[in-house]
């Protein structure tokens, strides 16, 4: 008899998450593509945005692809679990998502201009689940860095849901909050579309079009 795990829907609690590990996850130092650093400390001209869109390694690429943007990482955001491994995440027991780390210049590019990239290419309406592919890891998630950052992400959601409802669309269930912490994903993980170019991407938008004013 086949049996579905309760934690593809439902975020498990600190007594029932894992408890992970002080030591980090061994990961890449720097960039694939771009040969720029991974992880900080980063530049104070810099500015940084976690998005989760379902499998983390097509997200990744449509960022790092982007004028402006200084770094790309992949990793797991918004759980419990300390250091998870990949493992771990996808077990549903650390109640984090996939997720991309995003640096950029602001002065290159615009934040609405990677939420428009987050909106467009990803289905937000979607409830624990990307396509086929389905868990908690796999939710529509934003972590601002600060509240100024977090109040122009609910601004861009609030924006989106009145672009999907006009198309008939249904509610988004993105989770928007202030980031808390991002754990690096393993080394074959951090830039896998650029390692793997034929490797697996189940993105996939709805169809809808974000207005970007900048």
């Amino acid at each position: 008899m086949f049996f579905e795990s309760p934690f593809k829907t439902r975020l498990p609690d600190e007594k029932e998450a894992f408890t992970g590990r002080k030591e980090e996850i061994k990961t890449s130092s720097h960039h694939a593509v771009l040969n720029t650093p991974l992880h900080p400390p980063f530049s104070e001209n810099l500015h940084q945005l976690v998005v989760g869109m379902g499998c983390f390694w097509g997200a990744e690429r449509l960022f790092w692809q982007q004028e402006g943007v200084y770094t790309t990482a992949v990793g797991y955001a918004g759980g419990i679990t300390p250091n998870p491994t990949y493992e771990e995440v996808c077990s549903g027991l650390t109640a984090h998502t996939e997720a991309v780390l995003i640096v950029y210049e602001p002065q290159v590019v615009s934040l609405d201009r990677l939420l428009k990239i987050f909106w467009e290419e990803h289905d937000s309406t979607q409830f624990m689940r990307q396509g086929n592919d389905k868990g908690t890891q796999y939710r529509s998630a934003l972590y601002g860095f600060n509240e100024h950052q977090l109040a122009q992400l609910v601004a861009s959601s609030s924006e989106y849901q009145t672009a999907l409802t006009k198309a008939g669309k249904s509610k988004i269930v993105t989770e928007i909050k202030l980031h808390k912490c991002f754990y690096y994903a393993e080394t074959y993980h951090q830039q896998y579309l650029h390692k793997v170019p034929n490797g697996y991407c189940g993105l996939a938008g709805c169809g809808v079009s974000y207005d970007c004013t900048s």
